[in-house]
């Protein structure tokens, strides 16, 4: 999953959804420089990642991107259940997207001093591409997957991605339903049954 579905399991918890959006770039026990809920937030995220790549469904959507992306598929397959997840989203929240792609922004940027260097560097970009909002058309997941392709290691093999998503597109669509249906009852059991972590004092991550 990406970002857009990280920022959506984290149950609309500001601090937990800080956590879930920057928990790729925060290593290791670094988590606990963190205030609780952040920490959970970032706990919520490595959850989400192990669980998704385990999941048969998944892998099977992934698989329709492997002839071009090889190990990279799930990288391919997580920008494409965001575009479905914001495709779909009146089927998911009571809340517009564009709403809740505006609160997600503020929430970041009322943190932004805390976030990790990597992550300062690219929101602002984020949010004036509004890119979690873009997700929902393919042209959105074209630039994603361009930037992704120019700024990674990712191939650039945009071209096939979206020629996979436009022919599979009904079937992935009955995936990524099937699997929200899991992943949504997998992250709210998490945060039930997550003990907050032991407070320490928040320091800025180098």
């Amino acid at each position: 999953m990406n970002y857009l579905a990280h920022l959506y399991l984290s149950n609309n918890d500001p601090l937990v959804m800080v956590g879930n959006f920057i928990g790729d770039h925060v290593k290791g026990r670094r988590f606990l420089r963190y205030p609780d809920s952040v920490q959970t937030g970032i706990l919520l995220h490595r959850h989400i990642d192990t669980f998704t790549d385990a999941h048969p469904v998944f892998r099977e959507s992934s698989g329709y991107f492997r002839d071009g992306y090889r190990r990279y598929a799930g990288v391919v397959g997580d920008i494409i259940y965001d575009h479905l997840l914001a495709a779909k989203w009146n089927n998911y929240s009571d809340e517009s997207l564009k709403s809740f792609v505006n609160k997600s922004h503020r929430i970041l940027m009322r943190h932004y001093f805390t976030l990790p260097p990597r992550v300062k560097q690219f929101l602002p970009f984020l949010i004036k591409s509004r890119r979690l909002e873009n997700y929902q058309t393919f042209e959105g997941v074209e630039r994603t997957l361009r930037i992704m392709s120019a700024n990674s290691s990712l191939p650039d093999h945009t071209d096939f991605a979206l020629e996979q998503l436009e022919k599979h597109y009904i079937t992935l669509t009955g995936q990524f339903n099937r699997f929200m249906t899991d992943i949504i009852a997998s992250s709210k059991v998490f945060l039930e049954n997550t003990e907050r972590p032991q407070s320490f004092e928040h320091t800025e991550v180098s």
